[in-house]
C-alpha cells in the first residue's frame, strides 16, 4: 500500500515537473435510444481546471463536435445510426493538450433499447395489454425502435401479486389479452424490447398491476334483441320524418300556389258513366250513301168543304191527279187526323245505292176547297 502512494505520487511530481496534460479516464459511450453520449473523466491535475475537445471522424477527416469545453460528457446523436464511428477526446490545459483517447462506436449495435410503455384494460377475467415501443431520439413522433429493427417483439411477463412465479410470453404485435385467469385477483405485467435475430433485450418496464372483475358479458340473444329493437325504432323514425315531410310539402305547396280546380257540376257530370255513353253515341256517324223519306204535310179547310161537298169529286179527282202525279213513282203512306193528314214515301228498294239519285219534285200545293164525303 505504502509502495502504491508511492508511486502515485512519484506519476503526480513527473507530471508537474515535465509539464504534461493527463488525458481524460474511463472514456466510454452511453447509448440508449440512439441517444449517443460520450462520457469520461477528469484526471488530476494540480495546475487549474482542464477542458475538452471531442471529435468523430467524417470522410478521413475528424470534425469537433464539443470544443474546449468543461463539461465531461459529448452528445453524439447527430450522426448516423448504421456503421462504424471513430470518436475521440483529449484534455487542454492553456496551450498544451494530452494525447487523444479513440473508442469505436456502432449505434444500431451497441445503443441500449429502452423499456417500452405498458397500458392495461380490465375487462372481466382478462387483461387488454398495449405496448408503446420507445421513440427514436432525434427522428419524429411516429418513429419508434420497432421501425429501426424488423425482427422486434415483446417479451411479457404476468404473475399473481405477492408470488415470485413469472410467465413468460412472447408478443409480436403493439396489443396483446391475457384471457381465463382467476377473477377478482390482482396481476402484475411488465414488457421488453428483444431483437430475435440479434438475441438482444432491452430494458424491463415497470411493473403494472391490476385486479380483474367478475364475468358480466351480455347472452348473444340480448345482444340480438336490442340490436332488432334498434333497428325497428330507427325504421320508424325514418317513416315518420318522411310522413312529416310529405305533409309539410303538401301544406306548402297549397299555401304559396294553389292549384286550378273545376266546377262542382263539371265533376258531378265527368263522375256520372252514362252521360259519356250518351256523348259518345249522340251524334250518328256520317253515311253518304244514306236515304231520307220525304214528308209531306197537307190541311184540309173543314168549312169549305162543308160548303163544297157537291164539286169534292170533280175537285178530289183533279186535285188527286195534280197532287199523287209527282210521287206516283213512291209508295206513299198517309195518315189522317182530324184537321191533318200526313202522308210519307220511301225510296223504292230496288235502288241501287251507288247510283245517284234524281232529284226529287217537290208538288206545289194549292189550296183546295173540298169537303170530306
Amino acid at each position: 500500500m505504502v509502495i502504491a502512494v508511492q508511486i502515485l505520487l512519484s506519476g503526480f511530481l513527473l507530471v508537474s515537473a515535465l509539464g504534461m496534460v493527463p488525458p481524460p479516464e474511463n472514456v466510454r459511450m452511453n447509448s440508449v435510444n440512439f441517444k449517443n453520449i460520450l462520457q469520461w473523466e477528469s484526471p488530476a491535475f494540480p495546475k487549474g481546471n482542464l477542458t475538452y475537445t471531442a471529435q468523430f471522424l467524417s470522410y478521413n477527416n475528424f470534425q469537433d463536435k464539443c470544443n474546449s469545453t468543461t463539461l465531461t460528457e459529448c452528445d453524439f446523436s447527430s450522426i448516423s445510426k448504421y456503421g462504424d464511428h471513430t470518436l475521440r477526446v483529449r484534455s487542454e490545459y492553456a496551450n498544451e493538450h494530452s494525447d487523444w483517447v479513440v473508442i469505436t462506436f456502432c449505434p444500431v449495435d451497441d445503443t441500449l433499447i429502452g423499456p417500452p410503455e405498458v397500458k392495461v384494460e380490465v375487462v372481466a377475467d382478462s387483461l387488454h395489454l398495449r405496448f408503446l415501443a420507445p421513440k427514436v431520439v432525434g427522428e419524429p413522433e411516429t418513429w419508434t425502435m420497432r421501425n429501426i429493427y424488423p425482427s422486434w417483439v415483446y417479451n411479457v411477463q404476468y404473475w399473481k401479486n405477492g408470488t415470485e412465479k413469472e410467465l413468460p410470453v412472447p408478443v409480436k404485435f403493439d396489443a396483446f389479452t391475457l384471457q381465463n385467469l382467476e377473477p377478482q385477483t390482482i396481476y402484475c405485467v411488465r414488457a421488453q424490447g428483444f431483437l430475435a435475430d440479434r438475441g438482444k433485450g432491452g430494458e424491463w418496464s415497470q411493473p403494472v398491476c391490476e385486479e380483474t372483475t367478475q364475468d358480466e358479458t351480455i347472452s348473444a340473444w340480448i345482444i340480438a334483441v336490442i340490436l332488432i329493437a334498434s333497428v325497428l325504432v330507427v325504421s320508424l323514425l325514418l317513416v315518420g320524418c318522411f310522413v312529416l315531410m310529405c305533409y309539410i310539402y303538401k301544406k306548402t305547396k297549397y299555401t304559396f300556389a294553389p292549384g286550378n280546380s273545376l266546377p262542382q257540376h263539371l265533376k258531378e257530370f265527368l263522375n256520372s258513366p252514362h252521360h259519356s255513353t250518351q256523348l259518345f253515341y249522340s251524334l250518328p256517324p256520317s253515311d253518304e250513301n244514306e236515304v231520307f223519306d220525304k214528308l209531306s204535310v197537307i190541311t184540309e179547310d173543314l168549312e169549305n168543304s162543308q160548303q163544297s161537298a157537291g164539286h169534292s169529286g170533280s175537285l178530289r179527282s183533279s186535285s188527286e191527279r195534280g197532287f199523287l202525279e209527282p210521287v206516283s213513282e213512291k209508295k206513299t203512306q198517309c195518315s189522317g187526323h182530324s184537321q191533318l193528314l200526313v202522308c210519307s214515301s220511301a225510296s223504292e228498294d230496288n235502288q241501287s245505292p251507288t247510283e245517284p239519285r234524281p232529284p226529287e219534285q217537290t208538288p206545289t200545293l194549292e189550296p183546295m176547297n173540298t169537303g170530306l164525303i
